[in-house]
């Protein structure tokens, strides 16, 4: 799957139901019909919604730890914790678990934004800050994750 593109502002209603922003239906035409993995965000307040084919290849990685450490069983069980399967409805919208808008601290106005292959799902005030605190160390954040050579010499 290529990555996805785009971050839309959207409305969640009293019943936990957002519309997908129709650009992203559009882009994920070809695996709407496998259904998707909602979760935490491991380092955010935001909520991460994958495809289920990257679901599926994350998965991967993560049953190939050795589930008799306590490190990565304990691992396991914190990232995923909360997970839901999502399908969207007959309208196009995904239901979001009440635990989920807990945890994300989402209100009325959210944000749907492209993060590679998935999708993150903020609410709208928090989304904005989390943004504005990035601004200031974002030029020396490019330049140390980006600003090398193929070799990885800078």
């Amino acid at each position: 799957m290529n990555s996805l593109i785009g971050t839309y502002e959207c409305k969640i209603d009293s019943k936990g139901r957002l519309m997908l922003p129709s650009a992203f239906k559009k882009q994920l035409s070809s695996v709407m019909q496998e259904g998707f993995v909602l979760k935490r965000a491991v380092f955010q307040s935001c909520l991460e919604l994958y495809p289920m084919s990257e679901w599926g290849v994350l998965m991967q990685k993560v049953n190939k730890l050795n589930r008799f450490k306590k490190k990565n069983n304990d691992f396991i069980r914190r990232f995923t914790a909360g997970v839901k399967f999502i399908e969207l409805d007959a309208s196009g919208r995904l239901l979001v678990a009440k635990d989920l808008i807990a945890f994300a601290g989402m209100s009325k106005h959210i944000v749907v934004s492209s993060v590679g292959n998935i999708l993150e799902i903020w609410d709208k005030e928090n989304y904005e800050k989390a943004i504005d605190d990035a601004v200031v160390d974002f030029a020396d954040l490019v330049e140390e994750v980006m600003g090398q050579d193929e070799d990885g010499i800078s």
